[in-house]
């Protein structure tokens, strides 16, 4: 049980309560020690000096200053002997009672001493939790990692604690940026022959020149060039969106919706926007894309006939921007969402309406919402489809 109450303790009442123990310990055996030197100086009951001898056989005891004690010139008697015990018994209960009220007021003083100096030796390890913290309420993996702890002071436990956590941030700031300059990098160097690819392929099936056969191999060839283009173009814009925004504009999202719903290719689909006002400040590219991603996963994932889409925005009780996004379409377990927000993961066939997409459209979105310091959700509707909510900051 005591165990279990001091594993509850924070480190600095258990620092404080080591201190203030040790020295009460101490104290106490201080005060037992002087209490047996003490003793061993006072008269006894049956000692009492006349003409410089003892009675009862012990040496009579000096007084100070080297001085004999005062001679009576009388035997000793009871009363004499009563007097002697009764002063030695209220000495030692004197030095008893006060030295144990000093004790306890100097115990005291010392326990609040030591819970300050417990304090400010365990404030540089608050600098270390806080930038932890810091780093890991961040919207996303890699946000904050550029941040040091930068410890000054003697090269002691604390402080080469601090160095090794900043050592670790750097190698881990090195690898996220060295990924995003990957996927930046290679997405670039595949464009290229992909464009090429369409151009060579649109020069094939031209109708002029081409047979039905080579014309069709060419329609297929062309849709998946197609798909590949969409896959780099998203994995540009998901790495892109994963950096912070240096510049911001106003945007207000009521725009943004009308926007987006007025030229997207919904088909068979009903596609119907409610904008509401809504300003924030961003990148009005990378909020137009997350709206769009939003309406065309909503379009794909429907149901093949009767299926609708809503478009709204607005702000919410917390005075947060709000985009909402519903939809029709099969019924989406709940556990399968948080999975939709990773890469490359797509729902089932059979329950997607339209063709197959790259799987990065709720990352990007996901992405995008974080690096404006928001944040995104998902709930399946009762009926079946999803409705997903994509929260901003207000326009400052």
């Amino acid at each position: 049980m005591t165990a279990a109450w001091l594993a509850k303790l924070t480190i600095r009442a258990r620092l404080t309560l080591v201190y203030g123990g040790l020295f009460l310990l101490a104290g106490l055996l201080l005060l037992g020690v002087t209490y047996v030197l003490v003793s061993q100086r006072l008269p006894q009951g049956n000692t009492v000096s006349t003409s410089g001898r003892s009675v009862g056989g012990a040496t009579p005891s000096p007084m100070p200053g080297g001085r004999p004690p005062p001679v009576t010139g009388e035997a000793p008697g009871p009363s004499s002997t009563q007097f002697v015990t009764d002063t030695r018994h209220d000495a030692l209960d004197a030095l008893l009672t006060q030295g144990g009220i000093a004790l306890a007021v100097v115990g005291a003083a010392a326990i609040a001493f030591g819970w300050l100096i417990a304090g400010r030796l365990l404030q540089p390890l608050h600098r270390v939790t806080e930038t932890a913290r810091r780093i890991g309420a961040a919207p996303d993996a890699d946000r904050g990692l550029h941040e040091r702890i930068a410890l000054a002071g003697p090269a002691d436990e604390i402080k080469e604690l601090a160095d090794t956590f900043d050592v670790m941030l750097e190698r881990l700031d090195h690898a996220f940026d060295a990924q995003r300059r990957f996927i930046g990098n290679a997405s670039h160097e595949l464009r290229t022959p992909l464009t090429l690819n369409r151009t060579l392929l649109e020069v094939m099936i031209d109708p002029r020149t081409a047979s039905p056969e080579m014309a069709q191999l060419g329609g297929t060839l062309l849709a998946i060039n197609e798909r590949h283009e969409r896959l780099i173009e998203g994995l540009l814009l998901l790495a892109r969106s994963e950096r912070e925004i240096p510049e911001r504009s106003y945007v207000d999202m009521a725009d943004v919706v009308d926007h987006v719903v007025a030229r997207v290719a919904s088909g068979a689909v009903s596609v119907k926007a409610e904008p509401g006002e809504a300003p924030t400040t961003g990148n009005p590219v990378l909020l137009e894309r997350l709206v769009q991603n939003l309406v065309e996963n909503g379009v794909r994932h429907n149901v093949a006939e009767g299926g609708w889409v809503r478009v709204s925005s607005g702000t919410g009780p917390d005075g947060a921007v709000e985009v909402r996004v519903a939809n029709s379409g099969p019924v989406v377990p709940r556990y399968e969402i948080p999975s939709l927000f990773e890469p490359f993961r797509r729902l089932s066939a059979e329950q997607s309406s339209g063709p197959p997409g790259a799987g990065l459209g709720l990352s990007i979105v996901r992405a995008v919402a974080r690096a404006h310091g928001g944040g995104v959700r998902a709930e399946p509707r009762d009926g079946g489809g999803l409705v997903v909510t994509v929260t901003l900051p207000p326009a400052g």
